[in-house]
C-alpha cells in the first residue's frame, strides 16, 4: 500500500489509523506530524500565498470566476510514487486540491490507477465519517472505528466539564478578515458544544461572507480570528482589517479585552483528529477558569485591547 494525502487533516487522519509507513508523498500544505515534510510534495498553489486577506482573496475570486483552479497537481511526482491510494476532497476548491484536479491530472498526464479517496467534512459528524472512510479503504476499519469512539469520548468528556461553566457568552468566529468571513462548518457546532452561542455561522454549512454592520450590530461578548491557512502571528497582523474600522473600539469584546487570535491553519480549519485539540483550545479561551491554557501561545493567544492591569482582572 502507497498513499498520498493531498489534504493536511487527511495526513493526519493517515497516520491516526497507524497508516504513516505507507504514506509516500504529500501535498504542499501537509505539515503535521513533521516527519511528513520529509517527503515528496505532489502539488503547488497557482497564486501567491504570502499576500494579505485582501489581495489573496482577489486572485481567488478571479481564478473562481474563471473556472480556474487556484492549486496545480504535479502529475510526475504522484507518477514516480506509483501510490495505490490517493485521498482528497470534494468539500472546498479554495482551501485545498478538489478531487477534480486530481482525476484530470491522472487521467490526462499519467497512467496511474490509484484509488482516490474523497472526504468532505462539512460537520463533526463528516469528520468521523471521512475516519471510517479512509480506513475503510485501507482495509482498517475496525481501527478507524476504534479511532472515531475514542476522538468522539474526548470531545464529550471536554463537553462536560466546559458545561461547568455558568457563563455562556455570545461568540463570533472569524474565519476571514478581508473580507469579512464568519466560521461554518463544524466551527457552530464547536462552539455550542463548548457552552458558548454562536453569533454567526451555520453548523454544516460553508463559511458565509459577514457585513461589517452586521458584527457591530451583534456585538457579541467575544471575538475569536481564526482565518483560514493563517498562524497566529499572521493572524495578529491581519488584524488591521478590524482595528482599523469603525466602531471597533465600541464592540463590548474590544472593550472587555474578550479577542482572541488563533492557529485556524493547524487547528481550527483542519477536519481531522486534531479537531479535539480545535475544541480544547475555544474551552480554553471561554471558560479559562476552568481549563488550563495548555495551548496558549501556540494554538491561541490574547488580542490586547486593554491595558495590561485590566486584563490581568479577567
Amino acid at each position: 500500500m502507497r498513499i498520498v494525502p493531498l489534504i493536511a487533516s487527511a495526513t493526519e487522519i493517515v497516520h491516526a489509523l497507524g497508516l504513516g509507513k505507507y504514506q509516500v508523498g504529500r501535498s504542499h500544505e501537509c505539515d503535521f506530524p513533521k516527519s511528513v515534510q520529509r517527503l515528496p510534495v505532489c502539488t503547488r498553489p497557482v497564486i501567491p500565498v504570502d499576500g494579505d486577506s485582501a489581495e489573496i482573496d482577489r486572485l481567488v475570486t478571479s481564478r473562481v470566476a474563471a473556472a480556474a483552479s487556484i492549486y496545480e497537481v504535479d502529475a510526475g511526482a504522484i507518477a514516480s510514487l506509483n501510490p495505490t491510494h490517493i485521498i482528497t476532497q470534494t468539500q472546498c476548491k479554495v482551501c485545498a486540491v478538489s478531487r477534480e484536479d486530481v482525476e484530470h491530472a491522472l487521467r490526462d498526464q499519467t497512467t496511474v490507477d490509484a484509488r482516490i479517496i474523497s472526504l468532505e467534512p462539512y460537520s463533526l459528524a463528516d469528520i468521523w465519517a471521512d475516519v471510517l472512510r479512509v480506513a475503510e479503504a485501507c482495509d482498517c476499519s475496525a481501527k478507524g472505528e476504534e479511532l472515531v469512539e475514542s476522538l468522539q469520548s474526548e470531545l464529550i468528556l471536554i463537553h462536560n466539564f466546559a458545561h461547568r461553566s455558568s457563563w455562556q457568552p455570545r461568540v463570533a468566529a472569524l474565519e476571514w478578515l478581508e473580507p469579512l468571513m464568519c466560521a461554518g462548518n463544524w466551527m457552530p457546532e464547536l462552539i455550542a458544544m463548548a457552552n458558548a452561542v454562536p453569533v454567526f455561522g451555520s453548523a454544516g454549512e460553508h463559511s458565509p461572507y459577514l457585513a461589517w454592520g452586521d458584527l457591530v450590530a451583534a456585538d457579541p461578548d467575544v471575538i475569536i480570528s481564526m482565518p483560514c491557512g493563517f498562524d497566529i502571528a499572521r493572524t495578529r497582523a491581519e488584524m488591521r482589517w478590524l482595528t482599523s474600522r469603525p466602531d471597533w473600539e465600541r464592540l463590548k469584546a474590544v472593550r472587555t479585552g474578550q479577542v482572541y487570535l488563533c492557529d485556524g491553519n493547524q487547528y481550527m480549519n483542519r477536519p481531522g483528529p486534531r479537531i479535539i485539540e480545535s475544541f480544547q483550545i475555544l474551552c480554553e479561551i471561554l471558560h479559562h477558569k476552568l481549563f488550563p491554557a495548555t495551548f496558549e501561545g501556540t494554538g491561541w493567544q490574547r488580542m490586547d485591547t486593554l491595558p495590561a492591569k485590566v486584563l490581568s482582572a479577567h
